[in-house]
Order: structure tokens, then C-alpha cells, then sequence
């Protein structure tokens, strides 16, 4: 299972917020790139970069901050946050990023979607799904749709999506754990070859065995390092001892 640190991006600094909600916003570093070659200096070779700026405006905002951390470090990045037109996608790849997440328009423009992933190919565009009572989530999470989780992912696998995100709503920067039946729940239910990537609430390093258990291909960790609750001597130790 790999191992996906988080970087949430405000106004060029590191963040992290509760529950998607902008106003319990917490700085954790003033230089984003600081903290991604830490991350680089313990083995980890991958990386979450969300634009909550982009996410907001729906369009692409920090690029700088993505093109820093790319030509700077050699980590493969995943970028998102409101990534809305061809044009966004065009400046996020020549930023450097690996691979793309869309969410919120998966739901609200499938026809766009769709043609990312004719256009780039599955193993570059991500399909957020973000949840909240297992109804997808739009717009910074501001938004709840009437699209339910499950048949929503299940449809673009048939569009040959392979990459999934996950992130419960309810759990997101709580340090409460993560959603383990939700993640079973939409392991069951997938076609075979689903990279589901497990997101929120991890807390403690116990977990992370878990979701590999489960079959996540991925986990993404934001608050419990910044917290300190998992040290990066242990992510380290994970990764050397998969």
C-alpha cells in the first residue's frame, strides 16, 4: 500500500482544515516545498497536493506551488482542487503533476470527465469521491449531491476509471480513524482492479496495516503527521518493510 502525504494549499502555505470547513483552517508551514522534501528525505515517493484556493474559485490557483515541489523534488504528485476545464489540466501537467483529481466535476460535467480520461488516459486522472452519508460531495465539500457513493464510483469503473480517492467527509482532519467499512463496503462492491485510495481520519500507525488488510491500494496522510501522531520515522519503517 502506498503511502500518499498530504499538502493542502492556502494562499501559497501549508494547511489543514476539519471537516472540509475553510474557517478551522490551521497553517503548518509557511513553504509548502519545505515540507515535501522532508517527506522526500524519508523514503516517500508520493504526494497529495490539493489547491484549496483552486478548489474554491473553481480553477486552477497554486501552480507555482506545484511547480516548485516538482522541479525541486523527485515525488510523484497527485494534484486537485478545482480543476474545471481542459485548460486547468494543460498548466496542473506542465506544472509537473503525475496525475490529476477530479470530484466535483465527475458529478456536475461528466462529459468533461469522461473526455480527461479518453484524453490522458486512467492512470493519470484520479476520481475524487468524496463522501458525506455516502452521498458524493462537490464544490470544497461546500455541496452535497444526490449521486450515492457506491453507484457513482461503479459507473465510471465501467468508463475505465481505476484510480479512486476516498475521503469521508465526517472524518476528514478529526483524528478519529479511518472509514474502514465504507472502504470494505466499496471494495466489495467494485469490479476488480479498483485502486482505491483510502482518505480522512487517519490517526494512529495501527491503522495503516488495516487498510492494506482491506485492500487499499493507497492512504493519504495529512493531519496525524502534522500532529506528530505518526512519526516519519515509522512511515519510513512502512514503506522499507512492505
Amino acid at each position: 500500500m502506498r503511502i500518499i502525504p498530504a499538502i493542502d494549499i492556502i494562499d501559497g502555505k501549508c494547511v489543514r482544515l476539519s471537516k472540509g470547513d475553510y474557517n478551522t483552517k490551521k497553517i503548518y508551514n509557511e513553504n509548502p516545498l519545505e515540507v515535501a522534501k522532508e517527506f522526500e528525505a524519508h523514503g516517500i515517493e508520493y504526494l497529495h497536493l490539493v489547491d484549496l484556493d483552486g478548489a474554491k474559485s473553481k480553477h486552477i490557483v497554486n501552480h507555482k506551488v506545484l511547480e516548485e515541489i516538482a522541479s525541486k523534488t523527485s515525488l510523484k504528485i497527485d494534484f486537485g482542487g478545482g480543476l474545471k476545464s481542459d485548460d486547468d489540466l494543460r498548466i496542473a501537467f506542465e506544472s509537473g503533476a503525475n496525475q490529476i483529481t477530479g470530484g466535483s466535476i465527475a458529478v456536475k460535467d461528466r462529459e468533461v470527465f469522461s473526455s480527461w480520461l479518453e484524453k490522458f488516459g486512467a492512470d493519470k486522472i484520479i476520481l475524487g469521491a468524496d463522501a458525506k452519508d455516502e452521498k458524493v460531495a462537490v464544490s470544497g465539500w461546500l455541496e452535497e449531491s444526490k449521486e450515492e457513493l457506491v453507484p457513482f464510483i461503479q459507473a465510471y469503473q465501467k468508463q475505465g476509471v481505476c484510480y479512486v480517492i476516498c475521503t469521508d467527509i465526517s472524518k476528514d482532519g478529526m483524528l478519529e480513524g479511518p472509514s474502514f467499512n465504507l472502504y470494505s463496503k466499496i471494495l466489495q462492491s467494485s469490479e476488480k482492479g479498483l485502486k482505491l485510495i483510502a482518505s480522512g481520519g487517519i490517526s494512529t500507525f495501527d491503522e495503516l496495516p488495516k487498510l492494506a488488510e482491506i485492500g487499499c491500494e493507497g492512504t493519504i496522510i495529512g493531519k496525524a503527521i502534522y500532529e506528530n501522531r505518526i512519526s516519519m520515522k515509522q512511515l519510513e519503517d512502512f514503506i522499507l518493510n512492505k
